[in-house]
């Protein structure tokens, strides 16, 4: 016999589930990768901040498995990113999905395994927590199948499990962190002091006090109540995924949070159950029959799932622990994570703001998505990854930082293009400077009446020197 179509392993009603997931999951790793082949090689390339040939030389083993391990070069880092974008595009457009289901678990794992040769080489610059979540979902994404076989449902509640794992995670490390989760108290800062604002961000963080405390609450139950729900049967399943992709999108609409509420919108149809839904478009939900599947699939799907299952005691363990870490790995492998976003808020928003030196005037160089010009409106960027204009927040936090960021004031000194591309605004107009400085200003939101009257989103105050004067010209005054 070679099909097997017992309901219990895989289902017809989560064609739309699937549908959604391979091409959502796809289309974001093709945003991944294009940031990667746009960024990556003035970050980290031959001649980026944190060269990858140095970093690779200088550790016993990097810390999962990689493609550059041997040997890197930016034309190797830029094939690798463009194939990735390909074989993405390919999975949007549902061309594996029409084949046998070899076919999509072949271009699922070989994104999943190119895009991981990256992130094992991205040091800082690829430490942030929607890179694992990526990589997870990328890698169960292989084992939904194609369009000749039904949805397994081992695949489905592994995603469901992955999803549980973020949101829950998420809601526990607030919870333990800081007390303003506790107090309701947390959104009175966040909008201001979040890493990346986007055009809303303004408007959210003068809604009333008391709004600003029913977020909080909703945020609590999303994160805290409705995970567990994701595992009840339908239609409790479908409403508690339909609570997590609000609360996402509420998220999207507040924030820059590159691709993590996106991609957690995705895996949130996990639990989307439609058995009665009829969309021409999704094979199987219009009365169409789809086969059961191969057994040789069926032998996969299990065997990953015992995988998973294995995976799955240290980040269980992590969720229930008083020593709770987020956003970590407990394997090369980068599956079965541990999740989880703001465990403490940022009260007071403190920027580095890079100047160069022309002689006469100090003139300030301008980021795509982290503040600067207070008369400026924040831009949107997500799902979109500004990995400078991150790091760039994390420095002004106090965090170490100057293994990149002296080496990014030299390339500025020296009028590196790579490095200028990665900014908004040169004002030497690709000329080197005389010198550059780097001042600590704290930055607030405009009140109501400051906005009329200027029109400014932001006013801000120096605080100090990051970084005095430095370069070959002639000394400035503070110099």
């Amino acid at each position: 016999m070679e099909w097997l179509g017992a309901a219990w392993f895989g289902s017809a009603d989560y064609q739309v589930a699937r549908f959604v997931l391979q091409r959502g999951i796809a289309a974001i790793y093709m945003i991944a990768f294009i940031s990667s082949a746009l960024q990556f090689p003035a970050l980290l390339g031959e001649r980026g901040l944190l060269p990858v040939p140095r970093y690779v030389a200088g550790v016993r083993r990097t810390p999962g498995p990689t493609l550059f391990s041997r040997h890197y070069s930016d034309a190797l880092l830029r094939t690798v990113a463009w194939t990735g974008v390909v074989l993405g595009a390919s999975v949007v457009l549902g061309l594996p999905q029409q084949g046998p289901p070899w076919m999509p678990m072949v271009v699922f794992l070989s994104l999943w395994l190119l895009y991981m040769s990256i992130v094992n080489v991205g040091q800082v610059f690829y430490g942030f927590g929607w890179e694992i979540l990526l990589l997870e979902a990328g890698f169960l994404a292989a084992f939904l199948g194609s369009n000749q076989t039904t949805t397994p449902v081992i695949t489905i509640w592994l995603l469901r499990w992955l999803v549980f794992r973020l949101e829950f995670g998420a809601g526990m490390i607030k919870l333990r962190g800081d007390g303003a989760w506790r107090d309701l108290t947390a959104l009175y800062y966040h909008h201001e002091t979040q890493p990346m604002p986007n055009p809303l961000s303004w408007w959210f963080h003068h809604l009333p006090k008391p709004l600003h405390k029913v977020e909080v609450v909703g945020n609590h139950f999303a994160q805290l109540i409705v995970p567990f729900l994701l595992f009840a049967p339908a239609p409790i399943a479908t409403w508690a995924a339909a609570v997590v992709i609000v609360t996402q999108c509420w998220l999207l609409l507040s924030g820059n949070f590159a691709w993590l509420n996106a991609v957690t919108v995705v895996l949130a149809f996990s639990a989307v159950s439609l058995p009665d839904a009829t969309w021409p478009a999704v094979p199987g939900s219009s009365g169409t029959e789809v086969p059961g599947m191969p057994f040789w699939f069926a032998g996969v799907v299990l065997a990953v799932g015992a995988l998973m299952l294995v995976l799955s005691w240290w980040p269980l363990k992590n969720l229930f622990s008083r020593n709770q870490i987020m956003n970590g790995s407990f394997n090369r492998w980068r599956l079965g994570n541990a999740y989880g976003a703001f465990g403490s808020i940022t009260r007071d928003r403190h920027e580095v703001v890079v100047e160069g030196w022309d002689g006469r005037t100090w003139r300030e160089y301008g980021f795509h998505g982290k503040p600067g010009d207070p008369a400026r409106l924040p831009r949107q960027f997500a799902p979109y990854h500004l990995r400078l204009d991150w790091m760039m927040w994390f420095l002004a936090l106090g965090q170490p930082g100057m293994g990149w960021f002296l080496p990014f004031l030299g390339k500025l000194l020296a009028a590196d293009q790579a490095t200028l591309k990665l900014l908004r605004h040169d004002p030497f107009g690709g000329q080197a400077p005389l010198q550059l400085r780097a001042r600590v200003f704290a930055y607030r939101y405009t009140s109501w009446r400051e906005w009329r009257a200027t029109g400014a989103w932001w006013v801000r105050e120096p605080l100090g020197m990051l970084v005095p004067p430095i370069g070959a010209g002639p000394p400035t005054p503070e110099s």
